[in-house]
């Protein structure tokens, strides 16, 4: 794996077992994320997002049918690791997560200072002060007042809440943070404040993140490269100025017009119809029934190709 790169994803699968059939969440995953970079993750409710993290996290629940392919963690394979080693070795001490709805992620009969030290005496084995103390900086660094850590969760913002799950995702200096819709139920400035602080901790802490969110508009602040996702597959990868700015894919071309524009005269668009069921996917481009571009090939399994900078699954670039 090339030096500069933190973390590849290799042809990831993560199918699901219902009583209808098999849910094939993540189909053929694959990118990559270099050391102080930030990926966002973007596409529609439903189109695999958070099982994409909940693979790379090993963070799995009972019914999982398919769970194959290859993640690299620096020069680690960890998905050769027997869950007790990555539960030691990669998870929250190399790879963390904040969770959606932190209020529910957070232990309502402890204090929140008590839950952040946590993982420092699990993974690292030092005394409560210590972690303590390590909890007090991670609070300072998230901009959360250090009186708050004898709080419970329940006495907190929506806003800090979130805060202290983010101070508890860094407390060990993990070198990924994965980060699941981070700002979801927040008011706007409180967004904005969450995202100015990812930045100064980006730069700050060089830590690479993973964001998982429907919020394209202010996650373009952070985003160094972008993975568009639509019915369980990645239509496109490129840098943020590629995607945000010229999208290649005409599922990203539609996402992004959605997005209102203040220096804009034309009205947001929309796609038409909605993602088909991962419980039976057609054959093909998933996207075809959608497509304003749909022609004759489409019927068949677009090839992912390079376009420029970007990687793009399409007909109209194969």
């Amino acid at each position: 794996m090339p030096n500069d790169t933190l973390l590849r994803v290799e042809d990831l699968f993560l199918h699901f077992r219902t009583a209808k059939g098999s849910v094939q969440a993540v189909d053929g995953a694959s990118f990559d994320l270099g050391f102080n970079e930030a990926i966002v993750v973007l596409g529609e409710s439903g189109c695999g997002k958070t099982s994409l993290a909940k693979a790379i996290l090993r963070l799995l629940p009972r019914n999982v049918g398919t769970y194959q392919g290859k993640v690299y963690l620096e020069d680690v394979e960890t998905m050769a690791l027997r869950d007790e080693e990555f539960r030691e070795q990669i998870r929250w001490t190399k790879m963390s997560l904040v969770p959606q709805a932190a209020m529910n992620s957070l232990n309502p009969v402890l204090r929140v200072g008590d839950q952040v030290a946590e993982p420092m005496i699990v993974h690292y084995g030092v005394d409560k002060k210590e972690a303590l103390s390590q909890a007090e900086r991670m609070f300072a660094q998230v901009g959360v007042p250090v009186d708050f850590m004898h709080r419970y969760a329940f006495e907190l913002s929506g806003g800090m809440r979130q805060r202290v799950a983010l101070a508890m995702a860094l407390v060990t200096m993990p070198a990924l943070v994965v980060l699941d819709e981070p700002t979801s139920a927040l008011d706007v400035l409180t967004q904005a404040n969450i995202f100015n602080t990812l930045k100064r901790i980006k730069h700050d802490l060089q830590i690479s993140f993973i964001l998982i969110t429907h919020d394209i508009a202010t996650s373009s602040e952070l985003a160094d490269r972008v993975v568009v996702m639509y019915a369980g597959q990645i239509v496109e990868v490129g840098s943020s100025n590629q995607v945000f700015i010229s999208p290649l894919h005409p599922y990203s071309k539609k996402l992004l017009a959605s997005v209102p524009r203040l220096r804009a005269n034309q009205d947001p668009d929309f796609i038409i119809g909605q993602p088909p069921s991962l419980l039976d996917p057609p054959t093909g481009c998933r996207f075809a029934e959608r497509c304003p571009s749909r022609f004759d090939k489409c019927d068949q399994e677009p090839p992912t190709v390079q376009s420029g900078r970007s990687q793009v699954k399409c007909w109209l670039y194969g």
